[in-house]
């Protein structure tokens, strides 16, 4: 277990690095990890370089094992406050809007990652402002599962849009867009229940993977000046991190159980 602990650690904490980057390379907001700042507010590439600082700081942090919990906590926790004062507004205004509930839950997928990271060390700090936030942790198992739900009720809504996104050598594509769908929901339900958490979230972290392999590391390098595939490919990563750190935590639970 400690070898896929370091995988899904590093996967999440590989994204992190690569989203900030993003935020120097695009110098604007480009990723889901932050809204764009309303420009009303001065100081915007301040905001944008700080918070790109910010995302490669835990990163590498998570990587070399140093301060790691203390920072995903605080990252996390900035990725949902974000959420709450800017992308939340923006949902419950525009609720038919399919891109916008999928923005706003990859936020929390986000920010559930790196919860579920500091779970995965040891406590690291005293501070009672980073005691309080710890109490987020537990959400991060949540933020995946419900993402998942999200997903999976969207394959069904825009079957015909996700059917165009399936490589074109694979057959039957609203077969597996339905497929697909299911397979989420159904993973998502699985984490939740003790009992079925582990064979859930392992089955789901292959099928991530797998999508990453077949459909976003293709998709990004046909693209690589637009920053949004490459940004999808590096959240599935994030997702993948997610699930195999969660069937961790399920195999751990069941040896002291």
């Amino acid at each position: 277990m400690k070898t896929m602990t370091i995988i899904g650690r590093a996967f999440i904490a590989i994204a992190m690095i690569v989203f900030g980057v993003q935020h120097f390379v695009y110098l604007e907001f480009v990723t889901r990890a932050f809204p764009v700042i309303p420009l009303w507010i001065p100081g915007h590439i301040i905001f944008v370089c700080i918070l790109g600082a910010f995302l490669i700081i835990t990163g590498v942090a998570v990587l070399l094992q140093i301060k790691a919990r203390t920072l995903s906590v605080f990252l996390g926790s900035t990725i949902l406050l974000t959420f709450l004062l800017l992308l939340l507004p923006s949902l419950l205004t525009n609720l038919n809007n399919g891109m916008v509930w999928t923005n706003a839950g990859k936020a929390l997928v986000l920010a559930g990652a790196n919860f579920l990271v500091a779970a995965s060390f040891a406590k690291d700090s005293n501070n009672n402002v980073i005691n309080v936030l710890e109490k987020l942790i537990p959400l991060g198992k949540y933020f995946l599962a419900g993402f998942f739900i999200l997903a999976g009720i969207l394959h069904f809504i825009y079957a015909p849009f996700v059917a165009m996104l399936i490589p074109k050598w694979i057959p039957a594509p609203l077969f597996w867009t339905y497929f697909a769908g299911v397979a989420l929901i159904v993973g998502a339900i699985g984490m939740l229940i003790p009992r079925t958490q582990f064979l859930a979230a392992t089955l789901s972290a292959i099928m991530v993977f797998i999508l990453v392999i077949i459909l976003h590391i293709p998709r990004a390098l046909a693209d690589l000046h637009q920053p949004n595939e490459t940004t999808a490919t590096f959240e599935a990563l994030a997702m993948c991190g997610m699930a195999i750190l969660i069937a961790v935590f399920a195999k751990q639970a069941k040896r002291i159980s």
